[in-house]
């Protein structure tokens, strides 16, 4: 009997090789992961020694619309849960990104265009810069005395008289004023756009006073600059808000309106009672007729409309004399929750037919895939070029041309941005990550929310995307990732990177990671077992503040799907998808030794006298063998195996056995650096195919290679990989058997999802 025994072979002399650290993408992640500890469990839930800071709010602010200026006071106070005292507070002071002496402006290089619009050429070369920094006019005790206090670009420090301990409440007021920017100039997350046509302003205002740091058990006090990437890391709180505008203007904001009758007229209230009851269709609270009467004067009077809000990280609102105002009710639950969009006539006819429609679809789907959604509304506003989300408010663009018409692009556009910017009160709103450290956190989270909501939108309401047969979807669709992860390595950088040191942020920090839990969902875990554990996720940082390896822990902990391998490729490394067919052998059954067992017998002086009755696959290299050999049983091609069969086996097991006829022994390589399931269609003689979805798996003791023996009843004509563009494979001129000359399945399928 001959032992077939693998031996390691050693080099020549003494020379061997080197030794080396576990490099397989397949061992778990304890070197990139932190320790598990009092504060965030192994199972990726909060622990029992977690906490978290508690800033609430009383303000008051004024604005100014004749001068574009908001003036305010506030009071915080702040409650210390952590375990540390605190020898100082730090304060956020955003809008100071464009101070006179901001550095923003000087972080990335400029060179001269090639050519420029009069109105950027304006701007950029023959306008002084624009100082539209906080003016801090006292910062106090709750007795009134000064406080020292120091600003650093956008971040204020304020000096306590004694520690701040543990479970201790401290109140500081602080008075301000800052010259509000025009958005549309400045691409600000706020501020106003201007209608020369009326000399009216429309206001979407946000980060317009001074806002709590957060400090956690991962950061400390998190105190990183504004740069304007990076967008905000908030603690929760409750809010009071009295805003003083004009008495033309119409206005809502984050929380609960508590002074309804003094601010609404009568028609308004009647309008709103109607609007709590409508679950089918938005009703007008203010009518374009109306807002057209009101935009064609300025009143010198004032209103103080008063807003209050539970639990949230922040406070917006957005008001004007322009907007048109309308609502619904949406169910939710045992209670039902407010639809509402603002906008002036600027954006009709688009926004009053889909706006708050839109925006109660969102709030039923978000809902659905996480936890009932807690707000007592969901605001849409219109606001030019932007899309920009708070705590039950988002600002969101979209505009017809100025007959009425647009187009589908600006009409998909629009619908998608609301689902988006409505979307983030789900996350970072409730599900409240650090968004200044990592901003695919929400935006990458939220992408792929809105990529699966877009879907289901598309289904329930066809009419809407006809005669297209599926929602048109910026980001999502696997395929649509490739350019990006097939890009220059030299300006890419994973997910895991802070939004500041990021060329592409639109590809990294939303298409990339929406793109991966899409992959994730469809093709490796399931939609069952993501759900829940993404589902799992949502409810249990639900007003908290997690971290990704929360979100990593907690997906694996709900599933008990080892994902190391998949956190590592996707999101901590720039490695891409490339899976492709190297070589394909056919065989045949013999009763011969074959061409191997020859070559091992002569290497030892071996007989094939030696060997006890054996079967072998023998390669078929020539066609005239194929042919001749290729589609017979084995029991017809080898005596051997037929003599065991009938002396080993009963009539009924030899009618029951397997009768291949064809053997095909096909080498798949992985040129590419991210592990993948293998996803492969076999096509046979008589025009069948067959589906096999092989594990990540195979890829864990040999990274660049996987072989598998095929066995089949038919003649195999042809393989693809991956033919419904499922993993994002960059290079698919390796993805077939025979390499095909022509346009690939692949390519038909995207151009296919392209037509749709």
């Amino acid at each position: 009997m001959l032992p077939f025994i693998g031996i390691a072979q050693e080099k020549g002399g003494n020379e061997k090789d080197q030794g080396h650290y576990n490099q397989s993408k397949f061992r778990q992640m304890y070197d990139e992961f932190s320790t598990p500890n009092m504060f965030r469990t192994a199972s990726g839930a909060p622990g029992p020694a977690y906490y978290q800071q508690q800033a609430d709010y009383k303000i008051d602010v004024t604005l100014d619309d004749r001068n574009a200026k908001l003036y305010g006071e506030e009071t915080i106070t702040y409650t210390n849960n952590s375990p540390e005292s605190l020898e100082f507070l730090w304060l956020q002071l955003d809008q100071n990104v464009r101070s006179k002496d901001s550095k923003s402006p000087l972080r990335n290089g400029t060179t001269v265009p090639m050519y420029d619009s009069p109105k950027n050429f304006v701007k950029d070369y023959m306008t002084a810069p624009f100082d539209g920094g906080f003016n801090i006019e006292y910062v106090r005790d709750s007795k009134g005395n000064p406080l020292p206090h120091v600003v650093n670009q956008t971040m204020m420090r304020v000096d306590i008289p004694q520690p701040l301990k543990s479970k201790e409440q401290v109140s500081i007021s602080i008075k301000w004023w800052y010259n509000i920017p025009d958005h549309t100039i400045s691409r600000a997350r706020s501020g106003y756009e201007y209608f020369p046509e009326d000399g009216n302003r429309a206001y979407v205002m946000a980060q317009f006073f001074p806002r709590m740091a957060v400090y956690s058990d991962v950061e400390g006090w998190q105190n990183h600059q504004f740069w304007g990437n990076g967008e905000f890391a908030l603690p929760f709180g409750n809010y009071e808000v009295n805003i003083t505008v004009p008495a033309d203007h119409i206005l809502d904001g984050t929380g609960t309106l508590q002074n309804r009758k003094e601010v609404f007229s009568k028609e308004m209230m009647q309008r709103y009672e109607l609007a709590k009851k409508s679950f089918d269709k938005p009703v007008l609270i203010v009518t374009q007729q109306e807002a057209e009467a009101a935009e064609k004067s300025f009143s010198n009077k004032t209103k103080t409309w008063k807003l209050k809000a539970e639990n949230v990280r922040d406070f917006a609102f957005a008001s004007s004399r322009k907007f048109i105002w309308d609502m619904q009710a949406v169910k939710m639950g045992n209670s039902s929750v407010m639809a509402v969009s603002l906008y002036p006539k600027e954006g009709n006819p688009l926004w009053g037919d889909y706006s708050t429609r839109v925006v109660a679809y969102t709030l039923k789907s978000y809902s659905s895939h996480t936890f009932e959604y807690p707000y007592p509304k969901a605001v849409s506003v219109h606001a030019k070029n932007q899309g920009m989300e708070y705590p039950m408010i988002c600002w969101n663009h979209g505009r017809p041309n100025e007959d009425g018409s647009y187009s589908d692009q600006v009409k998909f556009g629009m619908i998608s941005v609301i689902i988006h910017e409505v979307g983030h009160n789900f996350f970072p709103m409730i599900v409240n990550s650090d968004e200044r450290q990592w901003g695919w956190m929400d935006e990458g989270l939220n992408s792929f929310m809105q990529y699966m909501t877009e879907q289901e939108f598309g289904k329930n309401y066809p009419e809407v995307i006809e005669p297209l047969k599926r929602y048109p979807s910026r980001r999502g669709d696997p395929y649509k990732i490739v350019p990006y992860m097939a890009g220059d390595q030299s300006t890419m950088a994973p997910i895991m990177s802070n939004p500041e040191n990021v060329h592409y942020l639109g590809s990294n920090a939303y298409g990339k990671p929406a793109t991966a839990l899409n992959i994730l969902r469809e093709t490796v875990m399931g939609r069952e077992l993501f759900d829940y554990a993404f589902k799992t996720y949502a409810k249990r940082w639900e007003f908290k503040h997690p971290t990704p390896e929360d979100f990593f822990r907690t997906m694996e902990d709900a599933s008990a799907v080892d994902l190391d391998w998949y956190w590592r490729g996707w999101f901590y490394t720039t490695d891409y998808v490339d899976i492709g067919i190297k070589d394909v052998k056919k065989y045949y059954v013999s009763n011969t030794p074959n061409k191997r067992m020859k070559e091992y017998l002569a290497e030892r002086n071996l007989k094939e006298t030696n060997l006890k009755p054996l079967v072998y696959l023998e390669e078929a290299e020539s066609m005239d063998a194929a042919t001749s050999a290729m589609g017979k049983s084995p029991e017809e091609s080898s005596t051997t195996l037929k003599e065991y069969m009938m002396d080993h086996l009963t009539a009924e097991e030899r009618a029951k056995a397997l009768n291949p006829k064809y053997f095909y022994e096909v080498t798949f390589n992985k040129p590419g650096g991210l592990p993948m399931p293998l996803i492969v269609e076999y096509t046979y003689a008589d025009g069948s195919k067959e589906n096999m979805t092989y594990p990540p798996e195979i890829w864990r003791l040999n990274d660049k290679e996987y072989k598998r023996v095929l066995t089949t009843q038919k003649k195999l004509v042809g393989i693809q990989i991956d033919p419904k563009a499922e993993t994002a494979d960059i290079d698919v001129s390796n993805n077939s058997w025979p390499k095909k000359e022509v346009e690939s399945d692949f390519e038909l399928f995207k151009e296919g999802l392209k037509g749709n």
